[in-house]
């Protein structure tokens, strides 16, 4: 599958099949690697020369938007499947693939009557777009501030002891807790945990001697217990700080934990139905905005040609797939083909008007425009 393609319209001095055999038959001996197709473009309604050429000027802003929210909304597929190790589906529009839906454009005159002026059937195009977008904003923004309190919650249980939730490496029989006595979590700095078994029994009255009890470690910290009286914790407290321990507040509470447990299995089930339901949207919506796009290219291509070219619309719409080292050649063919038959509409290069004309960097004496579907 070719993954970009040129939409180019040529004029057609007699007859479209002529020009089309032409066509056909110089890239076949010339350039026989370039895939090439008929673009079905309709009859659609001129309305005023004045009115396409204000048309014109958002073209290719219209056509930067759509193309922007396609590519996004497959980013996000691409995203979603990388993060469950799977393979990017295909993508399809009404259950045909991008490529060929693209090489078989049909108009569909139910949605988009060819009878509508032009500028409500590109206004009914951007409208339908942009509220896909908004949609999609929405479904993004609800996955990802489930996946932030993931997250935050893994953060806790995975970072240093330091920060990290202790209801994973504290049990009940770890802790001492009476009228009067009292069990303080310390941590202690890896490198120093000598100085603190040489130093805790001191640091205020009333420390139960050896009481320390090494829980846990990781690459940073370890975590002690320690017991003493509780009228003398906050003492203990303040010293602990001073050489460098921090001592952290911590309560055993059966309750409290089976809740956190129940709150991070429910955040993980709604986490993967927030995703399953957004790649679902994802892959339908992909659908629905490349048909709009290829709707919105053959209202384009149609509008640039009568500038172009002039009335009544003679002209042959085509897709070609040249590859990078075929281009050069396959330009030349397009050119050869136009003669000297471009009417009084075609502008240079540096004229102002081309923009709103051409609307791409590069000038040509057809219409020409680039469809990126990676």
């Amino acid at each position: 599958m070719a993954t970009r393609y040129w939409i180019v319209s040529l004029p057609v001095p007699t007859s479209a099949s002529s020009r089309w055999n032409r066509l056909r038959e110089s890239i076949s001996k010339n350039s026989f690697d370039t895939l090439l197709y008929r673009f079905n473009t309709p009859d659609l309604r001129v309305g005023t020369l004045d009115s396409l050429l204000s048309l014109s000027d958002d073209l290719v802003k219209s056509n930067a938007f759509i193309e922007g929210v396609t590519h996004k909304i497959r980013r996000q597929i691409e995203e979603l499947e990388k993060a469950s190790g799977v393979d990017v589906g295909a993508l399809t529009v009404d259950g045909v693939p991008v490529d060929s839906y693209l090489t078989r454009f049909d108009w569909d005159e139910g949605k988009y009557p060819t009878m509508s002026p032009l500028r409500e059937i590109i206004d009914s195009i951007h409208v339908q777009v942009a509220k896909i977008e908004d949609d999609m904003k929405v479904r993004v923004a609800e996955y990802s501030n489930i996946r932030s309190q993931l997250n935050a919650i893994n953060r806790k249980q995975s970072g240093s002891l330091a920060v990290r939730d202790l209801s994973n490496v504290v049990n009940p029989e770890d802790i001492v807790a009476s009228e009067h006595l009292v069990t303080l979590l310390a941590i202690v700095p890896k490198y120093s945990q000598k100085d603190w078994l040489s130093s805790y029994e001191t640091l205020t009255t009333f420390v139960v001697p050896r009481s320390a009890k090494k829980l846990h470690e990781d690459n940073e910290y370890a975590l002690y217990t320690v017991t003493l009286f509780r009228k003398v914790a906050d003492n203990f407290h303040n010293n602990a700080r001073e050489k460098g321990f921090q001592i952290r507040e911590f309560e055993y509470s059966p309750e409290a934990q089976e809740s956190r447990k129940q709150e991070l299995e429910k955040l993980i089930q709604d986490q993967e139905s927030k995703k399953r339901s957004l790649l679902q949207w994802c892959y339908a919506s992909y659908g629905e905005v490349f048909s709009s796009w290829m709707h919105f290219c053959a209202v384009r291509v149609f509008a640039e040609s009568i500038l172009r070219y002039g009335l009544p619309p003679q002209f042959l719409a085509v897709v070609l797939a040249p590859s990078v080292k075929s281009e050069k050649k396959v330009r030349g063919i397009l050119e050869e083909l136009c003669g000297n038959v471009n009417s009084s509409y075609w502008k240079s290069e540096d004229e102002v008007g081309l923009a709103g004309i051409g609307g791409e960097a590069e000038s040509h004496p057809y219409v020409s425009f680039t469809i990126n579907i990676v």
